[in-house]
């Protein structure tokens, strides 16, 4: 498995723009698919978005399209999740995940590791 750090949660303005970052150790970081999920209290984990171990497909959620981006840098062992006017509606505790798989997975069960999440609110 591989241990995974979130950061780069917090307040911001709705349509405003914020970067989480999610630092993986581990020697074969580039053998896994990574995932963004987000979770309310109470609430189911939700996927957001996955890109695949090259980077070069991703996968998500119909509410990401258009305004979150998936980005990996193989060398530095980090993901992005690039959110890009916000809403309210995104508040949530962002969490990353690994899979080990070739393709870009969308259901929770497929995912081996998580991140411990990371805080993002969205309000004026």
């Amino acid at each position: 498995q591989v241990h995974l750090v979130e950061s780069g949660g917090g307040l911001v303005q709705p349509v405003a723009s914020l970067r989480l970052s999610c630092a993986a150790s581990g020697s074969t970081f580039s053998t896994y698919a990574l995932g963004w999920f987000r979770q309310a209290p109470g609430k189911a984990r939700e996927f957001v978005g996955t890109i695949s171990r090259s980077g070069f497909t991703t996968s998500y959620a119909r509410s990401a399209h258009g305004r979150f981006d998936i980005s990996r840098d193989n060398a530095k062992k980090t993901v992005y999740l690039q959110m890009d006017n916000m809403k309210s509606e995104n508040t949530d505790v962002y969490y990353c995940t690994a899979a080990n798989s070739t393709g870009t997975p969308v259901g929770v069960v497929e995912f081996s590791s998580w991140g411990q999440g990371t805080q993002v609110s969205v309000s004026s």
